[in-house]
């Protein structure tokens, strides 16, 4: 899995780096507070956290504005919110979309100001993806889809983790 180094909600710098060795990591990339299919997946994660603990497995969910408490989700040390600021992280993996004026517009007419939410004018958004990676930091299972309502089921996630150990 190629490298991050991002903040966390303390403006904390956090290395994938720091875990390659020593425990297996899953990382769920998301749009953001305002995606319902992300809630739905982030509270799927959460209500996970004993499984994951099981397997010694932190989560890390990316996206490229910091709003968990937004989320209404407990933060605690199995789950971690990244902030991938302007999908910089996103557009190295090949995961970030430009939205579009289209799109743009549309969003704003619903109430779904990106630009003020991730501090940025660029319109991108990560493409929902999860890569589940092994303590060798090698990606032992992914799923990329551009469907952002399509995600990896809970069971694959764990599957992938007992398989990675």
């Amino acid at each position: 899995m190629p490298p991050f180094v991002l903040p966390n909600e303390n403006n904390r710098v956090t290395q994938l780096a720091e875990f390659i060795g020593k425990r297996p990591v899953v990382i769920s990339f998301n749009r953001g507070h305002w995606c319902e299919y992300c809630q739905i997946e982030l509270l799927a994660l959460q209500s996970a956290l004993h499984e994951f603990a099981q397997r010694d497995a932190l989560v890390f969910s990316i996206m490229p504005e910091f709003q968990p408490r937004r989320l209404g989700l407990e933060l605690n040390d199995t789950i971690q919110f990244l902030c991938d600021a302007d999908n910089g992280y996103a557009l190295d993996l090949g995961l970030a979309i430009w939205l579009g004026d289209e799109f743009r517009d549309l969003y704003l007419k619903h109430g779904i100001e990106l630009q003020q939410y991730n501090r940025s004018e660029s319109w991108f958004l990560p493409i929902p993806a999860t890569f589940v990676v092994g303590r060798d930091g090698l990606i032992a299972d992914r799923f990329v889809d551009p469907d952002f309502r399509h995600r990896m089921d809970i069971d694959a996630i764990l599957s992938a983790l007992d398989k990675a150990s």
